[in-house]
């Protein structure tokens, strides 16, 4: 899907070279996050974490503007020392010159603050930067500005602490802490306002993919609930043939949740017990085979299982519509078996 997003938006001259060189290159499985909010939501914290648990690359504005060498920062520093705005177009194509990195391209990146607005995001979309996953932070203004006034930044792990809700235990990292710029009330509430003119703009581009997380909470469930949501996957629109397993203890259901499965997706439902003694009512070759185990009330060998098995699962109607699977496998073996021959559940 990435090759194809990325083919579509480049429009190569050598299309075949092209997907090569990405298949070569390229991590589809790389995060490509990106951690909005207002001020004072966590944004920093949160891509921080982010980047230590998937070891990712963090992009922030001052990342790039103080901790990379692009061939664009003198530019964009002399807009922030003139204390003039950085036009969107700026912010964009240095993002794009940093996201084209190796580094970013094999780890993947968090990228924390950006878009801050719809042209933004139109510019970064344009250049091929399209985020599989985006984290909203929100929060009351009034806890915001609470927040604000208490925050104090490390200037060694670029960490953030807050005077009340997360006070280092650490003495050293204590005396180092240092109160970031525009504390001021008055700015804060400049922001907010700025946030909340723009934000509806960059919803309406990433809805699909967007899901807002309350931040007035403590840091430990932000976290976890941003952390689960970045580990799914979207659901693709591309056909799709179900192929369910269901395993558990005798007692704990599977033929029930297997027939409702079957009966509400209209996927073939199949137990492998079932599947056993039809062949023996049916008098096939392998029901010959498999009979006097039934009988006996032996275990029936896992490849004459397989050979039953395979050949349902091979059957047009479970090829086309898909399966619900239960009483098999039952242990490591069968299950490795099941592998070898290709029905793998998904």
């Amino acid at each position: 899907q990435n090759m194809l997003e990325e083919l579509l938006i480049h429009k190569p001259d050598d299309p075949i070279q092209y997907m090569i060189d990405h298949l070569k290159q390229n991590n589809d499985d790389a995060p490509r996050i990106c951690v909005l909010g207002p001020p004072a939501s966590g944004k920093t914290t949160v891509a921080m974490w982010l980047c230590k648990h998937f070891d990712a690359i963090r992009i922030s504005q001052e990342t790039l503007l103080f901790k990379e060498i692009l061939a664009l920062t003198e530019e964009a520093k002399g807009y922030k020392e003139r204390k003039q705005k950085i036009p969107n177009a700026l912010w964009a194509n240095l993002i794009q010159e940093r996201l084209s990195n190796v580094d970013c391209i094999k780890q993947g990146w968090i990228l924390e603050g950006f878009p801050e607005n719809q042209e933004q995001a139109w510019m970064l979309q344009s250049s091929g930067i399209i985020p599989r996953h985006v984290v909203v932070l929100y929060a009351p203004d009034t806890v915001l500005i609470e927040r604000n006034s208490g925050k104090r930044l490390d200037p060694f792990t670029e960490e953030v602490y807050h005077t009340t809700f997360d006070w280092p235990s650490d003495l050293l990292v204590q005396q180092r802490l240092v109160e970031p710029e525009d504390l001021s009330e008055q700015e804060i509430a400049k922001k907010l306002l700025e946030y909340h003119r723009n934000f509806p703009g960059i919803f309406q581009i990433y809805q699909k993919v967007l899901k807002s997380i309350n931040a007035d909470q403590p840091s430990v469930d932000v976290l976890s609930q941003v952390l689960t949501y970045v580990q799914t996957r979207h659901r693709s629109a591309a056909p799709f043939t179900p192929r369910i397993l269901f395993c558990g203890p005798p007692g704990s259901g599977k033929s029930l949740q297997a027939a409702l499965i079957a009966q509400k997706y209209g996927v073939v439902n199949i137990c492998c017990g079932q599947l056993l003694k039809e062949a023996v009512a049916d008098k096939t070759k392998l029901g010959e085979l498999v009979k006097p185990y039934i009988d006996s009330g032996y275990p029936v060998p896992d490849n004459l299982v397989m050979k039953i098995l395979a050949k349902r699962l091979n059957a047009l109607d479970c090829v086309t519509n898909g399966w619900v699977l239960y009483g098999f496998p039952r242990d490591i073996e069968q299950g490795e078996e099941l592998q070898k021959s290709h029905f793998i559940p998904n």
